[in-house]
């Protein structure tokens, strides 16, 4: 009977200890007390991501091409003799870099004889001879892409975004259901842990809950404006900035490096969500002081809703990738690095449109990363392994050519021709 006592007097003891110990913890942590100023209706979002696609489509759209005539206007300069040579196997081979477009050009005497002869396609040492699609021109599906060229960077897009969608799906399975919550709490302590002790931690001067406790005691109108910028900027920052960059690139294979740099960014952190789900800081137990702020204010987009959205997928933050992608492209084009160096057909800009491409390229990535750690949505370690992504992207963003016959054929399904691209349009081009 004595031992009996002893212990549950011992069990007593230390689970009032826990209990002082949780309360004190709670009570030292700051309280979040602003009220939302304004909060946007569900289909608000939807409807500005929507307007920019169609402001978009609508300025980068083929003036005096027709929909519904088969017979073109060629004067001025013609859309198809100037882009699309019939000599030339494809209409999307101009958009390849010289040297690859030059050895897919290397055909038969026996195939140039043929009014559309099938294209060559180089894949990794290999070639192969896909169906040429220049005898769909005509269709009216054809048509109606060659008037609206960003509707194929449209559809690029829905493919990316499903995938991010079947993230949240195959890490489950891969994790076994309710084993996920687990894992990913792990991963994201030793993310912490990683950042306070790891080989790099001096790069981790400041940490994730000193900032947000800056925000959170005297500055919470500010942490407000931050929610909503990580709610609201993110989506619709994004598609405006491909729809800026498709009428505003020099050349269409400059836009297509960058866009395909962030493609190849999405795929890389995509496949980092599957194998590695990370749980963000706001999701981790209540000891660690951590506030969910961007729920306490209200300020949820409507993407960061629904059964297929990621919520366990910290690392990397693709809102600062995308960001840290897009303050890069601003700098390249302020010109500033590269003053004798201009592209073909591109205009040098004054010292005021300098200034403000290098003062956008270096304030939005900042903005950015001050907001996700803020709001506890991610780690310092998150933003670093996105730069880093997209470097690597960057440097290995031609790895998509692989995806040419597969394209090819997916066209010469759909009976489509791939419509010429209207970027550098404006620079008479």
């Amino acid at each position: 009977m004595p031992l009996a006592y002893h212990l549950l007097l011992r069990a007593a003891t230390n689970e009032n200890v826990t209990a002082d110990t949780e309360e004190n913890t709670t009570s030292n942590q700051p309280q979040w007390n602003s009220t939302p100023a304004w909060k946007l209706p569900g289909w608000v979002e939807p409807v500005v991501v929507v307007a920019i696609l169609l402001t978009a489509m609508y300025t980068t759209r083929y003036q005096g091409y027709s929909i519904f005539s088969k017979r073109q206007p060629t004067s001025k300069t013609s859309l198809i003799a100037s882009d699309d040579d019939n000599s030339r196997p494809s209409s999307s081979s101009h958009l390849l870099p010289e040297n690859i477009s030059d050895s897919e050009a290397d055909y038969d005497d026996e195939l140039l004889t043929t009014k559309n002869p099938p294209k060559k396609r180089r894949v990794c040492g290999s070639t192969f001879l896909t169906p040429n699609t220049a005898r769909f021109r005509n269709n009216w599906h054809s048509r109606v892409l060659q008037r609206f060229p960003f509707l194929i960077e449209m559809f690029y897009w829905v493919i990316n975004y499903a995938f991010y969608r079947l993230t949240a799906v195959l890490s489950q399975w891969l994790f076994g259901g309710s084993g996920i919550w687990q894992a990913s709490q792990e991963h994201g302590i030793a993310v912490l842990e990683f950042e306070e002790s790891g080989f790099l931690s001096f790069l981790f001067p400041v940490r994730e809950h000193n900032v947000q406790e800056w925000f959170m005691n005297g500055h919470q109108g500010w942490l407000s404006a931050l929610n909503k910028t990580y709610a609201l900027i993110h989506i619709p920052g994004t598609v405006g900035f491909i729809a800026w960059y498709y009428h505003s690139a020099p050349t269409h294979p400059t836009f297509a490096t960058i866009r395909r740099t962030l493609t190849l960014t999405n795929f890389l952190a995509f496949l980092t969500f599957i194998l590695y789900p990370c749980m963000p800081p706001r999701l981790l137990p209540p000891h660690y002081g951590f506030l969910d702020t961007v729920r306490h204010d209200d300020a949820t987009s409507v993407w960061m809703k629904g059964k297929f959205v990621n919520s366990l997928a910290a690392m990397p933050s693709m809102h600062f990738g995308y960001a840290f992608c897009i303050g890069l492209t601003l700098l390249y084009h302020s010109q500033v690095l590269r003053l004798q160096r201009l592209e073909r057909g591109e205009v040098r800009k004054s010292w005021f449109w300098r200034a403000w491409f290098v003062m956008l390229g270096l304030l939005y990535p900042a903005l950015i990363l001050v907001t996700i750690v803020a709001t506890a949505n991610h780690y310092f370690l998150d933003a670093l392994v996105a730069s880093a992504y997209v470097v690597v992207a960057f440097m290995a963003n031609r790895v998509f050519y692989v995806f040419l016959p597969l394209e090819d054929w997916l066209l010469w399904a759909l009976r489509a021709e791939k419509p010429v691209p209207s970027t550098g349009r404006r620079f008479g081009r």
